[in-house]
């Protein structure tokens, strides 16, 4: 079933209660600017406007002190030529768990523009923001590269025919990771996520569909799945067997990655006999990327989407942005039974 989405008072806030914006760090104010230039379009929606602006201070406070993280390679299941593909990662073990106990663990897997900024080896913001909040929770967080380790630096300028990092080799990345995280002291390996955004969405997905026979024969499988705004038309026509329960969180003004394809995709879970459910979020107005803080711009570098040709429309939109939290942190303390 589809849900339109809107922001209820200061509902969010308590996505975000006690939530350290120094856990993370921002290298440009430019995003800032152009979610404030947003926002100025919610004035008459005071509660709306209030909170944006409240979560904005915050995040340009965090400007200097970066997260801990420990960059790690972790082993994939794909091995071209017998040569097991080592993926640069970054292990954000949460500072919330108590020493000598369990916690769950998400892996995140980035889009098709990768995890590094326009600096090398320095983790995009989404990546360092929603670690932040996931540590926040009690949940200890793995980012991978499935990019660098093959030559690639990002896929959005490429058709995705001509594409060598397939969804092929990213499932067998993220069932490597998963694989991983299960082995890592004071993590709950009952308690795996997996999390994606546009293509590495589409990864979620892959690596969640016990039609293909890898995922079926997976020794380790996700309790659960977060998917933003993915790829949702192959699996539509292939077909779909989900090893979780999922939360999808989509645009319906998203002409990169339809938001119709994943309805029809999550409809076919509505009776519990089907399979795991899946449960998604419907933004009115919102384009591919409505969680970040950026303003709307048109991508004409973007070959693929939904009119080949014509670009795409990427940018936030400041009341799915927020909802969006506070569905995310509903969702993992529902299904992964977390303490307030």
């Amino acid at each position: 079933m589809t849900v339109e989405v809107a922001v209820k008072g200061l509902g969010v806030s308590r996505a975000l209660e006690g939530f350290n914006p120094s856990g993370f760090a921002m290298t440009a104010v430019a995003p800032i600017r152009g979610w404030m230039a947003s926002l100025r379009g919610l004035k008459g929606r005071s509660h709306l406007h209030r909170w944006g602006l409240s979560l904005i201070g915050a995040l340009a406070l965090a400007t200097t002190v970066a997260q801990a993280q420990t960059p790690v390679d972790i082993p994939s299941l794909d091995a071209p030529q017998g040569q097991i593909i080592q993926q640069p990662s970054f292990w954000f073990p949460s500072p919330h768990v108590a020493p000598g106990s369990t916690a769950p663990a998400m892996l995140l897997l980035h889009g098709c523009a990768g995890i590094y900024t326009s600096r090398e080896h320095r983790l995009v913001q989404r990546m360092r923001e929603y670690s932040a909040l996931l540590n926040r929770m009690g949940i200890h967080v793995l980012v991978t590269d499935s990019l660098t380790p093959r030559g690639e630096k990002e896929l959005c300028t490429q058709r995705e025919a001509g594409r060598k990092v397939t969804q092929t080799e990213r499932r067998r990345d993220a069932l490597g990771a998963l694989r991983w995280l299960s082995q890592q002291p004071g993590v709950d390996g009952a308690r795996l996520g997996i999390m994606g955004w546009s293509n590495g969405g589409s990864t979620v997905l892959a690596a969640t569909n016990a039609l293909h026979k890898e995922v079926a024969a997976a020794p380790v499988k996700p309790s659960l799945a977060v998917l933003y705004y993915p790829g949702c038309l192959a699996d539509l026509r292939r077909g779909y067997k989900p090893v979780a329960p999922a939360l999808m969180q989509v645009g319906e003004a998203d002409d990169w990655t339809p938001a119709e394809h994943c309805k029809k995709l999550a409809a076919q879970f509505n009776d519990p006999a089907s399979g795991p459910p899946i449960l998604i979020e419907a933004y009115e107005g919102a384009h591919h990327g409505f969680d970040g803080p950026g303003p709307v711009v048109h991508r004409k570098d973007v070959p693929n989407g939904k009119y080949p040709g014509s670009g795409v429309h990427v940018g936030g939109h400041p009341a799915a942005r927020a909802t969006s939290f506070e569905r995310l942190e509903a969702f993992l303390r529902s299904q992964w039974r977390l303490s307030p």
